[in-house]
């Protein structure tokens, strides 16, 4: 439960993100003038509630956080019209082709290499595991090096490169699958996932097993005990690959970070904080998972300019004391989102799937009844 600080932190940032309606209402006239018909004004002047509705039509903060936003457009007059239309050309009609061909040849490439050693070192090396996990740790490095090549991946990587060492857990704003990959091509991180459905799933529980990934189910509540063992477990052994945990839960748009859980902050470990920052200019790198699958994702990726993005691996925190494991998480939040210039909302990602409570509703409802009439009664 947030502290009553958070809590005024959380109200104050809302506030600030907050549109004023007054801005949106036409002018000329105050609240308080007598109006011969009934006005927006006067309905939204009638309860806060109708405010507040007003407001998340106007400018939802929420929402804004999983929307995709396009770029602008840049062909709008009449000499850069025809250079568009050249562009749109030579890119689909020339360079496409080419791209096409490509991505396929890479990760046509990647997969035989990748499954005539995968393949021969699982079967034949179970006998050996310390040397078999070695190896296969190794090769999920390598088609995750291919993957990136075929989005014609540019990654710039800032900070000491991680390293294995028990009682430490890494954590990073999440805008898409993608951030695993890229980060798994420079460290063989053992993450926390979804279990998804399809040839991802069948990745997980096949290749991505062997760098000791752990899968929920989100719909399963018995699943948080489990998982949450896991971690504990996962966290204190030396041999293990370091733990990358999303603590958003869900993929954001990499212009806002919303609220971390407190799950990775809580096993008494040193949390290593990672910032990506994605270059829009090329591709918007998003994946809105309601929207599209993650093959249509990948094939989008697949067929842009380039996927050109910054990590920063940053300083190790560690929990002060007094400190409860919410502070510490929010403590992180600032620090990833100043490294990759994100802007910090009070929401929880899950609400993303989750429909409001019928106790808040009828809480809500009960407010604005009371409150319209309360307007009756002083008329």
């Amino acid at each position: 439960m947030d502290t009553p600080g958070n809590l005024k932190t959380s109200i104050s940032e809302l506030d600030l993100d907050r549109p004023n309606i007054e801005d949106y209402l036409p002018s000329g006239t105050s609240i308080q003038e007598p109006l011969d018909k009934l006005s927006l004004r006067d309905l939204l002047d009638i309860s806060p509630t109708l405010t507040e509705a007003a407001g998340a039509i106007v400018d939802d903060s929420f929402t804004r956080c999983f929307k995709s936003n396009p770029p602008e457009p840049w062909n709008w007059n009449v000499y850069l019209f025809p250079l568009w239309c050249c562009g749109v050309v030579i890119r689909y009609g020339i360079l496409f082709p080419r791209q096409l061909l490509h991505w396929v040849l890479v990760l046509a490439i990647g997969w035989i290499i990748f499954l005539s050693s995968y393949i021969p070192v699982h079967l034949l090396l179970k006998g050996h595991d310390k040397l078999r996990k070695k190896i296969e740790r190794s090769l999920v490095e390598v088609i995750c090096m291919f993957f990136v090549a075929s989005w014609t991946g540019v990654v710039k990587y800032h900070g000491p490169r991680p390293s294995r060492r028990p009682k430490q857990v890494f954590v990073a704003n999440h805008t898409s699958m993608i951030d695993f990959i890229v980060l798994e091509q420079m460290t063989p991180f053992a993450v926390i996932m979804q279990k998804h459905p399809g040839w991802v799933g069948l990745l997980q529980s096949t290749i991505l097993e062997s760098v000791g990934c752990i899968w929920f189910h989100r719909s399963e509540a018995k699943d948080r005990e489990i998982v949450a063992k896991k971690l504990r477990d996962h966290v204190q052994g030396a041999d293990n690959n370091p733990l990358l945990i999303f603590p958003e839960g869900t993929c954001v748009n990499n212009h806002y970070t919303v609220m971390f859980k407190k799950g990775a902050f809580e096993l008494d470990s040193t949390v290593c904080p990672i910032a990506i920052k994605y270059n829009k200019i090329f591709v918007d790198a998003f994946w809105n998972s309601r929207k599209q699958s993650f093959t249509t994702h990948l094939l989008q990726l697949m067929t842009s300019w380039a996927v050109v993005c910054d990590v920063w691996y940053l300083e190790p925190q560690n929990l002060r004391p007094g400190e409860t494991p919410i502070e510490f998480a929010e403590r992180v939040r600032d620090i990833i989102s100043a490294r990759a210039g994100l802007k910090k909302v009070p929401w929880d990602g899950y609400l993303k799937y989750s429909r409001p409570s019928p106790k808040h509703r009828e809480r809500k409802q009960q407010s604005f009844a009371e409150s319209v009439l309360r307007s009756l009664e002083e008329k």
